[in-house]
């Protein structure tokens, strides 16, 4: 069976990354890797040709290939959703990567530029958003509900009937409890058990977690 051919956009280790999982086991090609201009420091990335994504389109156009974009969390994932922004202006539709050894129960729905590796578990009736990356080895409880672009790190367990925000970040073995609201652009930090309600924008540290005098668009 032919593959869909796709850029992948960064020439870094979350690219590197990508490269890899596709390659090893996806429906997908990649043709070549796209970063922005001032970022090329060199012809070729991985014995892939790099294309400068202002001008992407002219050799790689939305009407043949498709696009991914696994940036990281910098910014409380705002980079990574202006990208993806971008990318749709330009006309491209975007893939999800969803690894063969994750369980992803019927009755889900995960949207576009997701990535999402091996060992998660997503449970009936949850709802992943836009431009989301789940690491390794993370559980999403039934009914819960995930915003678009956020990042959750390894093992991190967020319970039945949650919602999620867009622009979170979830650090690794962080733990959201059932019927919990996490308002947008939160960050979760490492091993924090969050108890209750957040509101928008805000940093929780600990066991149970606390919340912490920063401003998470600075984190």
């Amino acid at each position: 069976m032919e593959k869909t051919k796709i850029v992948l956009f960064g020439n870094g280790q979350m690219a590197e990354t990508a490269h890899v999982y596709l390659n090893y086991d996806s429906p997908y090609e990649v043709a070549a890797f796209c970063v922005d201009r001032e970022n090329i420091t060199a012809e070729s990335y991985r014995s892939l040709p790099v294309v400068s994504f202002e001008h992407i389109e002219n050799r790689y156009p939305p009407s043949e290939f498709r696009m991914f974009i696994p940036m990281s969390a910098k910014a409380v994932n705002t980079l990574r959703q202006a990208k993806f922004n971008q990318a749709r202006e330009k006309g491209y539709s975007l893939i999800s990567y969803i690894s063969p050894r994750a369980h992803i129960c019927p009755e889900t729905r995960i949207g576009e530029n997701c990535f999402i590796f091996e060992n998660n578990v997503v449970q009936p009736f949850a709802r992943i958003g836009d431009n989301c990356i789940l690491w390794s080895g993370n559980h999403i409880g039934h009914h819960t509900s995930i915003g678009d672009h956020c990042f959750l790190a390894s093992h991190v367990v967020v319970s039945g009937r949650c919602t999620i925000g867009s622009n979170c970040y979830f650090g690794v073995n962080s733990t959201v409890r059932d019927g919990i609201a996490i308002a947008s652009r939160c960050i979760i930090g490492a091993g924090a058990l969050i108890m209750r309600d957040t509101e928008a924008g805000q940093v929780f540290m600990g066991l149970p977690a606390k919340r912490i005098p920063f401003v998470a668009e600075s984190v």
